[in-house]
């Protein structure tokens, strides 16, 4: 079995299609990060083991999540309908020559990445290379797949938008192999609290450095 953590904050519009493309083997762990939309209820209803977080941020249900994992791989991604969970199959088989893989986002349309949210992306992807220079990283997005037995020495903690970047840091620090594989990038559906607005990119943004400049 394969655990799925996905960070939930209001994203009962989206969960159906997300869980109802969950693949076989693959347990989707939803952690409500204070919804008030009834998104908890949807994803019990689509079958989807429900992890309830108070303290708010992307990191902090992301801990949770793997709290609450038990299979021998544990992937994450949005629940937002970005991402689709039929590529995770594709992620997992690339352990077999790796240590993290990475899902690299490759929009469908224009409008699925804004702008301004791939530029930050960019800039946060150059520092973290420049730092490693073995890491070939062109994406920090939220779809990847990890051993549970490598993610745990890993010790995350920040409980923001730096978790993926920290996650990455990590594990290039502790010589881990990590590689990219494209997924396609959709719009999300509902509102965006991230990508989609300027003020949520450079929350991202400023997250991420907090984390590089520790």
């Amino acid at each position: 079995m394969t655990d799925v953590v996905l960070p939930c904050l209001n994203e009962a519009e989206a969960l159906p299609w997300v869980l109802s493309r969950m693949p076989d083997g693959f347990r989707p762990i939803v952690v409500d990060n204070g919804s008030d939309d009834g998104s908890a209820e949807v994803a019990a209803r689509y079958g989807a083991d429900v992890v309830r977080e108070a303290r708010r941020g992307f990191g902090a249900a992301c801990q949770a999540g793997v709290r609450a994992a038990t299979g021998e791989v544990v992937c994450f991604m949005d629940a937002d309908a970005s991402l689709d969970p039929a590529e995770l199959p594709r992620l997992v088989a690339a352990l077999a020559g790796a240590d993290l893989v990475l899902g690299r986002r490759r929009p469908v349309r224009r409008s699925a990445w804004p702008v301004h949210a791939r530029a930050g992306n960019a800039v946060l992807a150059a520092s973290l290379n420049r730092r490693h220079p073995d890491l070939r990283v062109r994406d920090l997005g939220p779809m990847r797949a990890i051993r549970r037995a490598n993610l745990h020495p890993l010790d995350l903690r920040d409980p923001r938008f730096g978790y993926p970047l920290e996650m990455v840091l990590r594990a290039a620090q502790r010589g881990y192999r990590i590689t990219e594989i494209d997924v396609a990038y959709l719009p999300r559906r509902g509102r965006s609290k991230v990508t989609g607005t300027v003020r949520g990119t450079l929350r991202a943004v400023r997250d991420m450095r907090r984390v590089l400049a520790a």
